[in-house]
């Protein structure tokens, strides 16, 4: 694992460079280009925030801002896991022809749509502060919850990009995946509007703690839920090393499987 993390060390200039042509490409010839960035949530953001109260009745102050807040770190991991999922399939090309960590394709995945959301923290910001939010020092706890969810996201990429070489149906697997996981997750609803034992139940997915660490310091100024948290954090590695443990197995036939 350290002589992997030592490779892609050294490959840092194409892991960028793949960073950066992505991030060009995905809005060239597009009318509003790099715009799409910050349209594409806010769309989101207007549907969920006008129908979901409604359907589900939630009586959540300051609603637009409580649902935005969880939404943008969501579209971040969901979006990471089914890119990184079709990208060795989908660069059959460099994967046959270069000699070049592999791991690097996954990784570049995630890797954008970090970028992306960060960009959208433009829009954030002043979001909260016109609807009257105060932002406190609570905001400094930011990279390490980003950093969870990145390391969490870059540990299913490594397994679902690995598996889809070996297994098409993977790609389809993951995109129900995605659909479920996100109604077991607190992002269009809080999580007092479950009874206490549905409440611990859903605790168990890793998701919940990074969701609601996220809500505290932007929306509530306090600190993240450290308990919750931690075992985020556990989960998150558990995937980075299965991750790298699966990989590694099925990067010996990807060449011959592609």
């Amino acid at each position: 694992m350290v002589k992997d993390l030592k490779a892609i060390l050294n490959y840092r200039h194409m892991l960028f460079s793949m960073v950066q042509r992505e991030l060009r490409s995905r809005y060239k010839g597009s009318f509003f280009g790099f715009l799409w960035t910050f349209i594409n949530p806010l769309l989101q953001l207007i549907v969920y925030s006008t129908v979901f109260p409604y359907l589900l009745r939630v009586k959540q102050e300051n609603y637009p801002m409580f649902l935005f807040i969880a939404l943008l770190p969501w579209i971040f991991f969901t979006t990471s896991v089914q890119n990184a999922t079709s990208s060795i399939v989908g660069n059959a090309n460099l994967v046959t022809k270069i000699h070049f960590p592999r791991m690097i394709l996954p990784l570049s995945a995630v890797s954008t749509n970090l970028m992306n959301y960060i960009y959208s923290l433009v829009i954030v910001v002043p979001a909260l502060l016109l609807t009257g939010v105060q932002l406190t020092v609570n905001l400094l706890w930011f990279p390490l919850i980003l950093f969870i969810e990145f390391i969490f996201a870059f540990g299913l990429a490594l397994i679902f990009s690995a598996l889809h070489v070996k297994f098409r149906d993977i790609e389809h697997i993951v995109g129900v995946l995605v659909f479920c996981w996100f109604y077991v997750t607190p992002i269009v609803f809080p999580m007092d509007i479950f009874p206490p034992e549905l409440a611990r139940l859903m605790g168990i997915n890793p998701m919940v703690g990074v969701i609601q660490s996220f809500r505290n310091i932007f929306l509530y100024g306090i600190q993240p839920d450290f308990g919750a948290l931690a075992y985020s954090l556990i989960v998150a590695l558990i995937a980075l090393f299965i991750g790298f443990f699966v990989f590694k197995k099925y990067e010996k036939t990807f060449a011959e499987d592609l």
